[in-house]
This record gives structure tokens, sequence and C-alpha cells, in this order.
């Protein structure tokens, strides 16, 4: 079995920061990619974020330049730093990651719990 368990989130003042946490465990034989998206209230689950492990990087255009996305491949562990945050970024950070099991060789794409970001004007 595999899971993402994030942290980190919470509630700041705008312009403040924040550092979102997902760390991947369980059967893991590669990890092709992980990434961060966000859902407002009443809206659809928006892509922020995504790095593949051959390190290419994908924002979406309202975060460039204020948030950046990282990993520790030794810990199978992605991070998402957000910087000068704005009211319009609050929402539920859900991480996701597209795997191979360790073990069976199937392909997985994985959610995780979402952890609620707050931002306040």
């Amino acid at each position: 079995q595999v899971q993402l368990v994030e942290s980190g989130g919470g509630l700041v003042q705008a312009g403040g920061s924040l550092r979102l946490s997902c760390a991947a465990s369980g059967t893991i034989f590669s990890i092709n990619g992980m990434g961060w998206y966000r859902q407002a209230p009443g809206k659809q689950r928006e892509l922020v974020a995504t790095l593949t492990f051959g390190r290419d990087t994908n924002y979406a255009d309202s975060v460039k330049g204020r948030f950046t996305i990282s990993r520790d491949n030794a810990k199978n562990t992605v991070y998402l730093q957000m910087d000068s945050l704005k009211p319009e970024d609050t929402g539920v950070y859900y991480c996701h990651a597209v795997m191979v099991q360790g073990g069976t060789n199937r392909r997985l794409e994985v959610w995780g719990q979402g952890t609620q970001v707050t931002v306040s004007s």
C-alpha cells in the first residue's frame, strides 16, 4: 500500500509564507513525478505546481514567481514553498504522485488527504 501524507497548512496573513510538505510511503519502486493541486470552496480542483523526477517543473500562471516546488529524492518528499500569499490562494491543497509500486510494478496515481491553507486579508 502506498500513501501520501501532507503537512504544513495553516492560517497566514496576506503577504506571508507557508511551506507544505508531502511524503510518500509504502512499497515504492520509483516515482515519476509529484505535484500540488488546490480546491477553493465552490471551485474545481486546479493544478498549482508539478515536478517530474527529471526535474521539469510546471506552475499555474497565478503562482509563478511566488511559489516554488522542490523535492528530496532520498525522502520521497516534495515541498511547496509559498511566498507572498494572497487571499485567493485559500483552499485545500492536495498532493499528487505518479509512481510505480514495488512488487507489482503497477503504475499508480495517488492523492493525499489534503491540507487547508487560509490566507486572510
